[in-house]
């Protein structure tokens, strides 16, 4: 299970790096455009589409990562002060429910895609873009973290039942303040240059 939670982690970077370049390239284009626009009164056209769809696919594909990374945003003010079983109900419960919620963005996603599939459906742009190639990619990206969320819902599961609850609660908990500050006093550490902390 360790190894497919290791491989799962290799798959979400990369989508965290594609999503990650798409938006990059997103914004670059539009600052050429804007550019272009301001000294040249002139456009790429199309800049605007491109940047949506790179959103959406970077987002997409960065939700794997998040989600394995304990990065998504919870409301825990009370939480803490719970005992630990009612904290890993609570993260079950949330777990789940993103599970499903994601689910079923991809099953009407799958239909979208379909349909634009069938009907040869292109953006109304001067791109004219088949809308199934943004639409396909989105919908990897969603299904990656579908897979991801079941995988991690089962993996702290198998360490519930080994009778390892605090490593359960470390894989699908919300970081806490004091894990917080020592990943990025572990962050800052590999960013000093060698010999400077001597």
């Amino acid at each position: 299970m360790d190894a497919a939670i290791a491989l799962a982690r290799r798959l979400t970077r990369l989508g965290l790096w594609f999503g990650g370049a798409l938006v990059l390239a997103a914004a670059v284009l539009i600052g050429v455009d804007v550019t272009l626009r301001k000294l040249f009164n002139a456009s790429l056209g199309g800049a605007d589409e491109l940047a949506g769809y790179a959103l959406a696919l970077g987002t997409a594909w960065s939700l794997g990562a998040t989600l394995l990374d304990r990065g998504h945003i919870r409301i825990d003010s009370l939480y803490a002060l719970f005992p630990r079983w009612l904290r890993l109900a609570l993260d079950f419960a949330g777990l789940a429910l993103l599970i499903a919620f994601f689910g079923l963005i991809a099953r009407h996603g799958w239909s979208v895609v379909q349909q634009s599939w069938v009907s040869g459906s292109r953006s109304q742009s001067a791109l004219a873009t088949p809308t199934v190639i943004p639409q396909s990619v989105w919908l990897l990206g969603l299904a990656l973290f579908f897979a991801v969320g079941i995988l991690l819902a089962v993996y702290a599961l198998t360490l519930i039942a080994r009778g390892k609850p605090a490593a359960a609660e470390h894989a699908i908990s919300t970081r806490s303040a004091a894990e917080e500050v020592e990943e990025e006093i572990r962050d800052l550490k590999d960013r000093e240059p060698e010999g400077a902390g001597h």
